[in-house]
């Protein structure tokens, strides 16, 4: 049985985020037995909070098909928002982390005074404008509503890709922290502000939405082919990866993780898997 919990953000999230580990009642709590940089026990499970989809996946990959043989022990901890990962990692909880991008660690380590930092670049999720009422790119016309991602690195992608395909014109200089006030001509379309998890359940109650390539994919849409339009993969800033908390970059478990991460079994995983919905793009993480 895979060591997995899911977690929803709550109001109080360290409340949440004790609860959740806590009702684990493993052995390897890491709460009781985490140790950091290059003098972990390799021996030890390896804890690393991800997003269910696509990162639990390849996580869970690695787990079942590659770990053994590499002598690292995995856990995987599922979790459904984008603050207790980082919460965890930051904490001890868990000794990774796998399902941000740049900009939005570079936001969130600002804002919470963070020392979370990257590892390793595994794969890009193309974020996607979606909708259940308009079949293309025309058919979205002023006087409809987009639903966007609220966290402000994510609604600056949002705009941009709502920007490049000629929805709408941004401020100059707006760049990828841009928020609804960048818009210089929203060309009639409203706008709505949501929690980047619920965006694909609001399909229902607006004209089009911008998803994220994770949240995508557990709503069972198919971002290559379902999209209006898509980000393209090429040049895109917006690699996941695995990161830790600074200080645990040489913790022999991470590297271990960070090999098989880039591995070329996990490549033809991503592309045998997901379609062109998710795409490798390993390297180092700057």
């Amino acid at each position: 049985m895979r060591k997995n919990i899911k977690l929803t953000a709550a109001a109080t999230a360290t409340a949440a985020l004790a609860l959740g580990l806590s009702a684990c009642g493993t052995a390897s709590d890491p709460a009781a037995t985490s140790e950091s940089g290059a003098k972990a026990d390799e021996s030890k499970a390896l804890v690393v909070a991800a997003s269910p989809t696509p990162h639990a996946d390849i996580l869970n990959f690695v787990k079942d098909n590659l770990a053994k043989k590499a002598g690292l022990n995995l856990e995987v901890r599922e979790f459904t928002d984008y603050v207790l990962p980082n919460t965890a990692t930051q904490q001890g909880q868990a000794d990774a982390n796998f399902f941000q991008h740049k900009p939005y660690l570079d936001d969130f380590n600002k804002k919470n005074k963070t020392t979370i930092v990257p590892v390793v670049n595994v794969h890009l999720e193309p974020l996607g404008l979606y909708s259940k009422k308009a079949k293309d790119l025309a058919a979205v016309k002023a006087g409809q509503t987009i639903a966007v991602p609220n966290d402000t690195t994510n609604e600056g992608r949002a705009l941009a890709l709502l920007a490049d395909n000629g929805l709408i014109t941004l401020k100059d200089g707006a760049g990828t922290d841009a928020k609804l006030s960048d818009i210089k001509d929203a060309k009639g379309l409203k706008f709505k502000e949501l929690e980047a998890a619920t965006l694909p359940r609001a399909l229902n109650d607006v004209d089009a939405a911008v998803i994220n390539g994770n949240y995508a994919i557990e709503a069972e849409l198919e971002p290559a082919t379902d999209s209006l339009v898509l980000e393209k993969a090429e040049g895109n800033p917006y690699a996941n990866f695995l990161a830790v908390k600074e200080g645990n970059e040489k913790d022999a478990r991470v590297q271990k993780l960070a090999k098989l991460l880039n591995s070329p079994e996990v490549k033809k995983y991503i592309e045998d898997t997901y379609n062109g919905s998710v795409v490798p793009a390993f390297g180092p993480a700057q």
